[in-house]
Order: structure tokens, then C-alpha cells, then sequence
């Protein structure tokens, strides 16, 4: 049998050529495609173990997702930045919102449901929405859920779509734990009391914590209270309809749901009191194949889902959580 060897420049903190032999064209057109998706997400690995190990995790994660995809299922999987995750590690990763799975939180009960509500929203035809964020390799996920509501508020009220600071909110919001997690009624509290909130120019993004350099004259919006909104998941199309985007808590631990590219995500196995992942519902509706689902709006970058969003089922008994936590800003 003929043999092959590749070999790649490996763009990590040291610089050399790794070469791999293979027993066969299978194996190397695996190693190709890995070393595309490195170069498409800019991964880079310390060691040569830490490479292999990766590598093998990505191998694991395509082969699902090729699997999963062959099914038929109401929503499809790709592969993304995830692709060289352990899953059975999640909660060690860099993400991962510690502070919010940390809390337990209570099953809501539905309340009823008026008539006069639309079939369907999409805030972002509204223009309160801002463009799709990227979180990083830090569990901030909690103050872009919270910016992205109160972006909409503050837009909808003034009139200026403004993207705020999640980077003030991860510095200076001292109840919370920066990178190590947070919630959506914590980063509220803490624009409340600080009297505002900065411009995301001001106060550009950085995914990790930092000393907070926060200036109350650079403040572009004021918000008074926050409502935590009841009535499970009727309660939260209401909510949705009348006053705009609205932070929600999520289940995420899923792998599923880390692959998602398109449909409508549904996992029996999500909890709906053990919530792990900030993300914003911008609107909702109902496919033409009659499924109902939430539109989502998620911080992982454009590059995962479908632009960076999700549709999530919608009336399926809480599924994952979404309605379990909603809240948003008062202006």
C-alpha cells in the first residue's frame, strides 16, 4: 500500500514544518481538510499532543455531524469554531457561563394567551438590532444578551440604534464574574446604578477581563428598572411582540446545539431549569411546514448558525429552557 506524507506549517508560539505520513488517501485528504478549517478559524495549538488530541476531537465532531445530518432531523448541523471541542469537557472551557449554570432556577407556569398578538416578529426589519457579535473565548455571553436588549430599547425609544459596551459591563460589573459568567438582571443592575452605559467604540470589546477604565461621561443611554418577564413561554411571545428584543437564559450543553447551521433546533434532552448561555430572542414565527420557532439571536460570530443566529422551537414545552428566565430593560 503507498504511503503518503503531508506536511503543514504549524502557526503556533514556536515555528517548524509537522509532517504526517498516512496509509492511505482517506487519511490525507482528513488531515487537508483539517488543516483548512485550522486555517479557516485561525486555530492554533501549543504542542504537538495538543495538536493531535484536537485533531482527533475534530475527526470525532465531523463524523457526528456527517452522521446526524444523514438523519431526518428539523434542523441541520456544520461544522464550525467548535469543531475541535470535547464535549464531555464543556464545562471547562473558556464559554462556558459558570456563575449562570450555577443557579437553579424554577419551572414557569404559562400564563394565557391574548388574541390580538401577531403571528410572527422580526425585530431586526425594525431597525433595534444591532450586527451579530462575537464573545470569544470568554463566558460573557450574559452582557451581550443584556446589551443586545437594551440596545433595543434604547433604540426603540430614541430612535438611534447605538451597539453598547460589553466589555464595561465584564470589567466593572463587580456582582458578576466577568469571563467566568453572569446573568442578564446583573448587567441591568449594574447600567442602573452606574448611571449608563458606553458606546461599544468607547469601550471596545476585548474577550477577557480587564481592570475597568469605565467613564460616566462617555454614557449615550440610561436605563431606570428591569422586569423579569412571567407566564413561561405565552408570556414571552408577549413580551417578544409588544416590547422588543428580549434577554433570554438557555440551555446550551448541548453538542447539537454548538453545530447548529439551519432549521429548527429541538432537544428532548435540554433542561428548562438548568441554564448555562445568555442569547437574545429578536422575534418569532411559524415555518411554512407549520413549526413554530424563536428566533435567536446567539454571540458566537457570524460564521456559526445561520449568520450567527438560531430558530429554536417554539410551544414545545419550554424546550431548553428559553422561557424560563426572560428579561429587559426599562429606559
Amino acid at each position: 500500500m503507498n504511503s503518503f506524507i503531508l506536511c503543514f506549517l504549524i502557526m503556533n508560539s514556536y515555528l517548524g514544518t509537522t509532517c504526517y505520513q498516512t496509509s492511505n488517501s482517506t487519511n490525507a485528504q482528513k488531515l487537508y481538510d483539517f488543516h483548512n478549517w485550522r486555517v479557516t478559524y485561525n486555530k492554533t495549538y501549543t504542542t504537538e499532543k495538543n495538536l493531535t488530541v484536537y485533531y482527533r476531537n475534530w475527526l470525532y465532531n465531523r463524523d457526528y455531524i456527517n452522521t446526524y445530518n444523514q438523519q431526518e432531523n428539523e434542523f441541520k448541523l456544520g461544522i464550525n469554531q467548535f469543531a475541535d471541542a470535547d464535549f464531555k469537557q464543556l464545562r471547562q472551557q473558556s464559554y462556558y457561563n459558570r456563575r449562570l449554570a450555577e443557579r437553579k432556577f424554577l419551572e414557569p407556569k404559562e400564563c394565557e394567551l391574548g388574541s390580538d398578538l401577531p403571528l410572527s416578529v422580526d425585530w431586526r426589519t425594525h431597525g433595534v438590532v444591532t450586527p451579530v457579535k462575537n464573545q470569544g473565548e470568554c463566558g460573557s455571553c450574559w452582557a451581550f444578551s443584556a446589551t443586545g436588549s437594551m440596545e433595543g430599547q434604547h433604540a426603540r425609544k430614541t430612535g438611534k440604534l447605538i451597539s453598547f459596551s460589553e466589555s464595561q459591563i465584564v470589567d466593572c460589573d463587580t456582582k458578576d464574574a466577568g469571563c467566568g459568567g453572569g446573568w442578564m438582571d446583573g448587567a441591568f443592575r449594574y447600567v442602573i446604578s452606574n448611571n449608563g452605559i458606553e458606546p461599544e467604540k468607547n469601550y471596545p470589546y476585548v474577550p477577557q477581563f480587564e481592570i475597568c477604565s469605565a467613564n460616566k461621561t462617555e454614557n449615550v443611554a440610561t436605563f431606570s428598572n428591569y422586569h423579569d418577564v412571567k407566564g413561561g413561554e405565552n408570556g414571552l411571545m408577549k413580551a417578544v411582540a409588544t416590547v422588543g428584543p428580549i434577554s433570554v437564559a438557555i440551555d446550551a450543553s448541548q453538542s447539537d446545539f454548538h453545530f447548529y447551521q439551519s432549521g429548527v433546533y429541538y432537544n428532548p434532552d435540554c433542561s428548562t431549569t438548568i441554564l448555562d448561555h445568555g442569547v437574545l430572542v429578536v422575534g418569532y414565527g411559524t415555518t411554512v411546514n407549520g413549526t413554530d420557532y424563536w428566533l435567536v439571536k446567539n454571540s458566537w460570530g457570524e460564521t456559526w448558525g445561520n449568520k450567527g443566529y438560531i430558530w429554536m422551537s417554539r410551544n414545545k414545552n419550554n424546550n431548553c429552557g428559553i422561557a424560563t428566565q426572560p428579561s429587559y430593560p426599562v429606559v
